[in-house]
């Protein structure tokens, strides 16, 4: 197999499991906080672990979610300029926001490789008898994957840039 069909076998095999935690996370979520709303309202209690196990599913889902955002290309972008630019310039366009976003991800991935590390060295509280640091994984985790979509777009940012133009008609734009 060549590398490109054996790339986008692991890119379908993130898809889906991706997507099934987000779905399983979500129903547990909905459940355990329905749980919770019941137990306050009639027996003036509660699970005493739910809120925090919430609050890092919540994390969890937004991380992840940032991750098929970012791999659906349906990320939020400030795309004024590319907008507005003639067709040959969006390529460049494109190409340096790619090479930028890696970058900038890249670092963040670094970083909260650093906070887990140190997380793990000096803890917070555990949950469930967890250690915080294993919550925290989704940092790395989510940057991480964030920085291999954006890395992989660059090549076919590359082979655009490449490609010689069709023909040079003139292209109207509806700005309405």
């Amino acid at each position: 197999m060549n590398r490109l069909k054996i790339t986008r076998i692991i890119i379908t095999i993130e898809k889906r499991l991706i997507d099934t935690l987000l779905c399983l996370m979500l129903v547990a979520m909905i459940v355990l906080a329905c749980l919770q709303i019941g137990l306050r309202t009639f027996s003036s209690g509660g699970i005493l672990w739910a809120d925090p196990i919430l609050r890092y599913l919540v994390l969890w889902c937004g991380m992840l979610g940032a991750v098929v955002a970012t791999r659906e290309k349906k990320h939020i972008g400030i795309d004024v300029l590319g907008y507005l630019a003639p067709a040959h310039i969006k390529v460049w366009i494109n190409l340096v926001i790619d090479i930028f976003s890696t970058l900038v991800v890249t670092t963040l991935t670094w970083v909260s490789i650093v906070f887990v590390q140190n997380e793990r060295l000096f803890g917070g509280p555990s949950v469930l008898n967890v250690p915080s640091w294993i919550w925290n994984l989704i940092f790395p985790l989510a940057f991480g994957l964030i920085t291999i979509h954006f890395f992989l777009t660059i090549p076919g940012d590359i082979k655009a840039l490449l490609k010689k133009p069709a023909s040079k008609k003139r292209v109207e734009r509806d700005f309405l």
